[in-house]
């Protein structure tokens, strides 16, 4: 069956709720069947996947990329940055793809906002979703408004402006 293949990439400080509101996205689109993939962008190379006395941490620490594989899943330690086409790639069967982060790639973007808007945002930004905590007042007008509470609205923008690829 041939893939959506759509991705949209969400952004916004932290603590704004983009997690949360990507996790809820994601289970909806994959309770309706859709096969959902998820890129989220560690900046500050905080992420840690591996344990200090594990196999594969001992490979790492040789500098050599290291994929492990099991019966349900591969976890694939690369010793470089990687584009989004070579995560599209990577991926390949997918509907949709769901980027956290990564504010210069050129995608339709969701940003996210609850107590205070950044404006540093509105000039990567196609939505903005937000709670009652946020004036929408204060939204430039050229940037759809979202309920942040509703993750069904998300899902509607996403199907009428993410990118397929």
């Amino acid at each position: 069956m041939n893939k959506k293949r759509l991705i949209v990439a969400f952004s916004g400080p932290s603590n704004s709720g983009k997690t949360t509101a990507i996790v809820k996205v994601s289970s909806i689109l994959q309770d309706q069947g859709f096969k959902v993939c998820i890129v989220k962008h560690d900046p500050k190379d905080k992420a840690n996947f591996d344990r200090e006395g594990k196999d594969s941490f001992k490979f790492s620490q040789t500098g050599a990329n290291v994929a492990v594989v099991s019966p349900n899943k591969t976890t694939i330690f690369k010793k470089s940055t990687s584009t989004i086409d070579e995560l599209i790639n990577l991926f390949e069967d997918f509907d949709y793809l769901l980027v956290e982060g990564l504010k210069t790639l050129q995608l339709p973007r969701i940003s996210i906002f609850r107590d205070r808007l950044d404006e540093s945002y509105f000039g990567v930004t196609n939505a903005i979703a937000c709670d009652e905590t946020i004036n929408k007042n204060d939204i430039p007008n050229n940037i759809e408004k979202l309920d942040l509470n509703s993750p069904e609205e998300l899902i509607q923008w996403i199907n009428k402006n993410a990118k397929r690829v």
